[in-house]
């Protein structure tokens, strides 16, 4: 199937490692021009390099932490000056580890920032060029809705969600959607080295899933990219699970 995305362009957030990676790997192949975004600027030079030597279009990168303030203005700046516009916006940079119940503030902070307040303001600063052209598709990966404890990333992937749909019935006469996608156990740094970091692990988990296994980073980046399609133009305000049926929510 032709996604039609060819000559597209993209911004893709968290690209070190895991999802971010399988997304901009995905677009590219599709022949979307994109800006890469991490921290790590080392592991973006090994992606740009990947993609290159696979015959599709080398993205451009950008090492910053998007928690730091401005940043959603210099990626912008950046997107423009490479790209041109901005059509894709995939806000899948994020973190997520147990939080005490009694956390400071600085705990939850720093959680809102990076989960919450850096994808509504990257979204913020691209928005206005979608609305101008009246095409655009804003991704965002959050997470689960049915944490196994206290954890600072989900009130922030939540309220995400909460605003991801006001957004999507705001933009939506102007052809640009909004959905949100939340992983399940899909095999990456945080996954397979924090969560679950030996076979046994991930053999036990798996038995919670009726598929039975981890999923790849491919699982995610192939919706994704049908997402960003002008073939999924009648979809936007959702937020789908991509987790081999371990949710057990209506």
């Amino acid at each position: 199937m032709d996604l039609e995305l060819r000559g597209r362009t993209a911004v893709v957030t968290g690209c070190s490692v895991g999802i971010g990676r399988g997304i901009a790997r995905v677009l590219a192949a599709e022949g979307v021009s994109a800006l890469i975004v991490a921290r790590r600027g080392e592991l973006l030079k090994t992606l740009q390099d990947e993609i290159e030597g696979a015959g599709w279009p080398r993205p451009y990168a950008l090492a910053i932490d998007l928690a730091d303030r401005g940043s959603a203005a210099r990626v912008r700046d950046e997107a423009l000056a490479r790209l041109g516009r901005v059509d894709i916006l995939v806000n899948n940079a994020g973190g997520s580890r147990p939080t005490a119940m009694d956390a400071p503030d600085t705990v939850w902070d720093e959680s809102f920032a990076i989960n919450f307040i850096a994808v509504r303001k990257l979204t913020q600063a691209l928005l206005p060029g979608m609305i101008e052209r009246t095409w655009g598709r804003i991704i965002n990966i959050t997470g689960t809705s049915e944490p196994a404890g206290t954890n600072a990333a989900g009130p922030a992937k939540a309220a995400v969600h909460a605003w991801a749909k006001g957004l999507s019935r705001d933009v939506g006469r102007h052809g640009v959607t909004v959905n949100c996608l939340a992983p399940g156990r899909i095999h990456s740094e945080q996954i397979d080295t924090r969560l679950h970091p030996t076979p046994e692990s991930r053999e036990q988990f798996a038995r919670n899933i009726p598929l039975g296994y981890f999923g790849d980073p491919s699982d995610m980046a192939n919706l994704v990219a049908f997402l960003c399609s002008p073939k999924a133009r009648y979809i936007s305000g959702e937020r789908i699970h991509v987790d081999g049926g371990l949710r057990r929510g209506i």
